[in-house]
C-alpha cells in the first residue's frame, strides 16, 4: 500500500508501523493466495492499511506545519506522485503485457482497468460499472487497485481540508470533528448494506469506506502533542510529563498493542457475513485495533514498536506497497494460465506459493531499482543513469541496452494486449447468445389465441376444453411412453439455464424457459406462482435456481404448493466453485425423495467430467456444455413422468385385482 514515508525524510519513520505494515499486507496476501484457508476474513488487512495511511500523512502535514508555518501543496503532491507511480506503472506493463501471452478472459476491459488505474478512480469506475454478477467472477486483473485508488482520493483532498481543522484551536475539537466523520462514513456503509443494494457501492466508495483513514486522522491529532514539545533555545526537545515516561505506561502500553495485533489477526480468521456485523461491523473493529496498535508503537520508548520493527517484519514493511501491487495481477495470471480459470474456481495450494514466490521477487526489484532511486532522486535519475551506462564501458553498455530493450517489449506488450482486449467475458458471452436464443423462439412461436373476457361463459368453456386436451395430450404421451415433449414443460432458473437455452430449445423444442442472471431460490415461488395465474404453468416444471445461495426450504415448499400433486417437479441441482453448492445439492436431494412428484436433474453429476465445457468461472455451459444441461433435464423429466405412469399402472392393476375378486367370490344364499 501506500503508507511508506519519504526515504527523504528519515526522522518521519515511527517505531512500529513498518511492521504493522507487514502484518497487514500479510494478511491480504494470504487471503487472496491461500483460500478459504483460516484467514477467510484477511481483506481487513486493506483497513489497517487506510488507519496506518490517515496518522502517517496527517503526522507529516502536521509536522510540516509546526516547522515552517505553511503546506507546501505541490511538494506534497510531488512526492506522492514520486512515491506511487513508478511501482504502478511497472506493474500495469508488465502484468498486461503477460496477459496478452495468457490470453482470455484476463484481457477483458483491459483498457479501462487501465484508465482507472492510471487516474487513481478505479472503485468509483467499478461501482459504476455494477460490480455486477459477472465481475465477482471475473478474473480482474487489476481488481486490487480499488483501495490504492480510495488511498489517492485522500491524500489529494485532505491536505486541501487540513488547514479547516487547523483552524480549531482544541485538540478534542479536531479529533471529536474528524471521529464524527469516520462515524458517519461507517454507518453509510451499514445503511446500504442493510437496504440490501449494491454491496460494490457499500464496500469501494470513498465516501463509505473512509472510517479506517478518518480514524488515523483523529488519532494523529490526538498524539499530536507526544511529538509536539516546545523546543528549547538550543533546540533540544523539552521533556514529556513524567507519565508519558513512565515504565508502568510503557509496560500498560506495550501489553495493549499486542492485544490489539491479536485481535486483529483473529477478526481475520473470521467467516464474513453479507451483513452489517461484517460491513462495517468487522471492518470498524479492526480499523481501531489498528489505532492501538499504532499508539502503543509511537508512543515514546515503547518497547513493543521496538518488537514490531524487527528486521524480517521492516523489510516486508517497506515493500509492502509493492507486495501489495504484484499479488493479484500474478495470481490472476497464474491461475489462468493453469487452469484457464479464475480465482473464483480456486486457487491450488502450489500456485499460491509461486505467485508468493514471484511476488517477493517482483516487489524487491521494483523497490531497489525502480521505486527507491525515483523516489530520493526523482524521475529523471534512472534516465540519466541509463544514459550513464550507454556511454561506459562495453559491459554497461550492454546491460544497458538488455535494459532499454526489455522497456521496449513491455510496452509493445501493453499495446498489444490492449489491442486485444475483449469487451466481455466468455461467461458473459454464453449467457447473452442463451437470452438471444430465447429471444428468438419467442418471435418465431405461434401467436397466443385471443382472450375472452373475463367471467364470460366463452372463457369458461375455454378453460376447460384447454385444460381437457392438456389432460388428454398428458395422457396420450404417458399411454405411449414416450419422452415428454418440450411444449409440456415449463423450465425457470438462473444464468446457468439461461446459457444452457439453445440446448434445451434444441432438445426440448416448445419447452417455455424464464431464466435470468442473479436469481437464487427465493425468487423462484414468486415467479412460479406469475406464471400459474397466467395459466401458462405446464404439466412438467423444472426449477434450476441453486447456484447463487443457500437453499430456502420454505420457498421449496411454496413452490412445491404451487406446482400440486397433479404436475411433475423437477429441482436441477447445481455446479459451481462456491462454498454452498455441497448443501444446496443436499438439501435439494432431501427435499425431493419426501415427496413422490418430484425429482432431481443431476446437472452436477453430468458436468463435473466434462468441466472444461464451461466458461472460465467455472458456472457458466458453453455450446456443448449446454446440450449436456439439457440431456440431464430431459432425463430427469422423463423418468419421474415414467415413475408416475408405473403408479398409475399399479394402482389400476390393483383396482382391476379387487373388481375380479369381487366377481369371483358367491353370493350368500338369502336365508
Amino acid at each position: 500500500m501506500t503508507s511508506t514515508a519519504p526515504a527523504e525524510s528519515p526522522v518521519s519513520r515511527f517505531g512500529g508501523l513498518d511492521g504493522l505494515r507487514a502484518i497487514a499486507v500479510a494478511l491480504v496476501v494470504v487471503y487472496h493466495l491461500f483460500p478459504p484457508g483460516l484467514l477467510s476474513g484477511g481483506f481487513i488487512g486493506v483497513d489497517v492499511f487506510f488507519v496506518i495511511s490517515g496518522f502517517l500523512i496527517t503526522s507529516l502535514l502536521l509536522r510540516e506545519h509546526r516547522s515552517t508555518g505553511r503546506i507546501a501543496l505541490g511538494r506534497f503532491w510531488l512526492r506522492r506522485v514520486r512515491r506511487l507511480l513508478p511501482a504502478l506503472a511497472l506493474v500495469v506493463a508488465v502484468c498486461s503485457t503477460l496477459a496478452w501471452f495468457v490470453g482470455g478472459d484476463v484481457l477483458v476491459r483491459l483498457g479501462a482497468q487501465v484508465a482507472s488505474a492510471a487516474t487513481f478512480s478505479y472503485n468509483w469506475v467499478s461501482i459504476a460499472d455494477g460490480g455486477g454478477y459477472f465481475s465477482a467472477a471475473s478474473p480482474e486483473l487489476f481488481r486490487n487497485f480499488w483501495s490504492l485508488a480510495v488511498e489517492e482520493q485522500f491524500y489529494l483532498l485532505w491536505p486541501l481540508l487540513f488547514p479547516l481543522f487547523l483552524l480549531l484551536p482544541r485538540v478534542w475539537a479536531r479529533v471529536a470533528i474528524a471521529g464524527a466523520l469516520a462515524a458517519g462514513s461507517a454507518v453509510w456503509m451499514g445503511v446500504l448494506i442493510a437496504r440490501g443494494g449494491d454491496s460494490a457501492r457499500a464496500y469501494f466508495g470513498t465516501d463509505t469506506h473512509a472510517f479506517g483513514l478518518l480514524i488515523g486522522v483523529a488519532l494523529a491529532f490526538l498524539l499530536a502533542p507526544l511529538f509536539s514539545r516546545a523546543s528549547s533555545a538550543d533546540g533540544v526537545a523539552a521533556a514529556h510529563p513524567r507519565w508519558v515516561d513512565a515504565p508502568a505506561t510503557r509496560r500498560i502500553g506495550g501489553i495493549a498493542g499486542v492485544v490489539a495485533v491479536s485481535g486483529i489477526v483473529a477478526i481475520a480468521m473470521l467467516a464474513p457475513t453479507d451483513t452489517a456485523a461484517t460491513f462495517p461491523g468487522a471492518l470498524l473493529v479492526a480499523s481501531l485495533l489498528a489505532a492501538v496498535a499504532i499508539t502503543a508503537g509511537v508512543w515514546p520508548g515503547s518497547w513493543f514498536g521496538r518488537a514490531l520493527d524487527v528486521a524480517p517484519l521492516r523489510w516486508i514493511g517497506d515493500r509492502s506497497y509493492g507486495i501489495y501491487l504484484w499479488h493479484w495481477p500474478l495470481l490472476v495470471l497464474a491461475v489462468a494460465a493453469v487452469q484457464g480459470t479464475g480465482t473464483a474456481a480456486g486457487v491450488p495450494v502450489w500456485v499460491g506459493v509461486g505467485v508468493l514466490a514471484a511476488t517477493g521477487v517482483a516487489s524487491a526489484l521494483s523497490y531497489r531499482f525502480i521505486e527507491t532511486p525515483v523516489r530520493r532522486r526523482g524521475f529523471r535519475a534512472p534516465l540519466r543513469a541509463l544514459s550513464a551506462r550507454l556511454r561506459g564501458g562495453p559491459r554497461a553498455r550492454v546491460r544497458a541496452l538488455g535494459v532499454s530493450l526489455a522497456g521496449v517489449l513491455v510496452l509493445a506488450g501493453t499495446g498489444a494486449a490492449l489491442a486485444a482486449a475483449p469487451e466481455e467475458s466468455r461467461s458473459e458471452t454464453v449467457v447473452e447468445a442463451g437470452r438471444r436464443a430465447l429471444e428468438q423462439a419467442k418471435r418465431d412461436a405461434p401467436p397466443a389465441p385471443v382472450a375472452t373476457p373475463q367471467g364470460t361463459d366463452a372463457e369458461a368453456e375455454a378453460t376447460d376444453q384447454g385444460t381437457e386436451a392438456e389432460s388428454e395430450a398428458t395422457d396420450a404421451s404417458d399411454a405411449q411412453g414416450d419422452d415428454v415433449p418440450g411444449d409440456q414443460i415449463t423450465a425457470v432458473g438462473d444464468s446457468v439455464m439461461l446459457a444452457s437455452a439453445p440446448g434445451l430449445l434444441a432438445r426440448l423444442p416448445g419447452i417455455e424457459v424464464d431464466a435470468e442472471v442473479s436469481r437464487s431460490i427465493w425468487a423462484g415461488p414468486g415467479i412460479l406462482d406469475s406464471l400459474a395465474e397466467g395459466g401458462r404453468l405446464r404439466p412438467h416444471v423444472v426449477v434450476a435456481l441453486g447456484t447463487n445461495g443457500p437453499v430456502d426450504l420454505e420457498s421449496l415448499e411454496r413452490m412445491a404448493a404451487t406446482v400440486g400433486p397433479d404436475r411433475d417437479l423437477v429441482l436441477v441441482n447445481a455446479y459451481a466453485p462456491r462454498d454452498w453448492i455441497p448443501g444446496v445439492n443436499a438439501d435439494l436431494e432431501a427435499f425431493a425423495d419426501s415427496r413422490r412428484n418430484v425429482g432431481i436433474a443431476d446437472w452436477s453429476g453430468a458436468i463435473a467430467p466434462h468441466a472444461d465445457l464451461l466458461a472460465g468461472d467455472r458456472i457458466h455451459p458453453g455450446d456443448a456444455g449446454g446440450r449436456i444441461f439439457a440431456d440431464a433435464v430431459a432425463e430427469a423429466v422423463d423418468e419421474l413422468a415414467q415413475v408416475r405412469r408405473d403408479r398409475s399402472e399399479d394402482f389400476l392393476r390393483s383396482l382391476q385385482d379387487r373388481l375380479d375378486l369381487d366377481v369371483r367370490v358367491p353370493t350368500p344364499p338369502a336365508p
